[in-house]
């Protein structure tokens, strides 16, 4: 009878097998590239979503970009889009006359709201501390010890669009321009094996993913998309991240802008849908990005520089996707003009409102939906009487009013 012990531990039991096979793996990596490649595709949708558009895309050949041309090429398809569906900032577009509000899909106006702290006026830092240390004073009567909050109030930033740079000219920044010397980079890193030991394959992988990369970001849907918008507009439009915010952002109508409402549902247009000709080239790019993954497996030898390229330009991805960027990157050039702050969120409306006319009116169905106390009110309807009268006396008729409910 074959003893038990010899039947569980097989002849060949040898516990260095194991480290033998992981230090011939990390002395030659043998499919990592391949399965990298398609890790990742939300960065690079998101990267492309930053810089895509106006021009060359530069976007680095990274991981995920074999994943990301499938899912482009199905959302296409399906939801006849080639952006980014879901912004990763929450906000909302008031519109300045009527008061409607609209829950923004804009992958531009989500990333100009997100990236407030970033480019906003030295002014409205310098309203925000002291509209804080007023909120102090007032907490301190209460309480000696009182900190200064970190929030209080509501902060409105009135900007206008600029009169010397046409809406939809893209400003190049750093996040940019970067794309272009990683690239460079890339392709020497790939030559270095070429050069030493004869090896061109990683060098062709290279250069193939750089040139498919570029041409995926030059597609016109991109511009379509981003921009789907009337310009000239006459009307102002506020963008705040809803009730409870610290700050909103006016921007007046003066003819010379984007229709931020119309840019607000950017996603839901049904005009800039995806054309045959967009499909038809995400389908060749999938399949073209499906033969260089079947192509980066055959890879065996000095897979180490195939990584470093990889690695290199998901990095440069991560850092695009998510940077911070100023309103005219996005081709949204807007010029400072005021700022009006309190701690009261309904003293600032009513300021707003005195200095330019229905803007203040038109966010109180966001700040305050219920309805208004007594004297609020009675102080609004002073605000529309007196402007009602000097129109009259003027011989204008005033249709910025809107109606409230007491």
């Amino acid at each position: 009878m074959t003893p038990i012990l010899t039947t569980l531990v097989p002849r060949s039991f040898d516990p260095l097998q194991a480290a033998v096979e992981f230090r011939a793996q990390w002395i030659r990596p043998s499919d990592v590239f391949s399965v990298l490649l398609i890790l990742g595709g939300d960065v690079v949708a998101r990267a492309l979503a930053q810089v895509a558009g106006s021009g060359l895309s530069t976007v680095a050949f990274s991981f995920g970009w074999a994943t990301y041309a499938i899912s482009a090429l199905v959302s296409a398809v399906g939801e006849n889009k080639l952006m980014v569906l879901s912004p990763d900032c929450r906000c909302k577009v008031i519109n300045g006359k009527s008061g409607y509000a609209k829950d923004n899909s804009s992958w531009i106006i989500a990333r100009i709201v997100r990236d407030y702290d970033h480019w906003r006026h030295p002014d409205v830092e310098a309203k925000m501390t002291e509209v804080l240390k007023k909120r102090q004073k007032q907490l301190k009567l209460k309480d000696p010890n009182a900190k200064l909050p970190p929030i209080a109030g509501l902060i409105v930033s009135i900007y206008e669009p600029s009169r010397t740079v046409k809406a939809g000219t893209v400003k190049r920044d750093s996040v940019y321009w970067i794309g272009i010397p990683v690239m460079v980079v890339q392709l020497g890193i790939a030559a270095i094996p070429c050069g030493l030991f004869g090896d061109w394959g990683i060098f062709i992988i290279t250069t193939c993913g750089i040139v498919l990369s570029l041409t995926t970001g030059l597609l016109p849907q991109w511009k379509k998309e981003k921009w789907a918008c009337r310009s000239n507009t006459k009307h102002s439009f506020i963008l705040t991240r809803g009730n409870g915010s610290q700050h909103a952002i006016v921007v007046l109508g003066d003819g010379h802008g984007f229709c931020l409402e119309d840019l607000a549902s950017g996603q839901g247009n049904v005009m800039v849908k995806t054309d045959t000709q967009t499909r038809i080239a995400l389908l060749a790019l999938a399949t073209l990005w499906t033969l260089l993954l079947i192509t980066a497996a055959g890879l065996k030898a000095n897979s180490w520089f195939l990584l470093a390229v990889g690695g290199i330009g998901i990095l440069q991805n991560i850092y695009v996707a998510g940077a911070q960027r100023k309103p005219e990157n996005f081709g949204v050039p807007l010029d400072y003009r005021d700022v009006i702050g309190d701690p009261s969120a309904m003293e600032t409306l009513f300021q707003v409102e005195e200095k330019y006319e229905g803007v203040g009116r038109s966010m109180l169905g966001e700040f305050f939906p219920g309805c208004l106390r007594e004297n609020e009110y009675l102080r609004w309807e002073a605000l529309k009487n007196t402007r009602t009268e000097a129109e009259e006396k003027s011989g204008r008729r005033s249709d910025a009013g809107n109606g409230l409910v007491g």
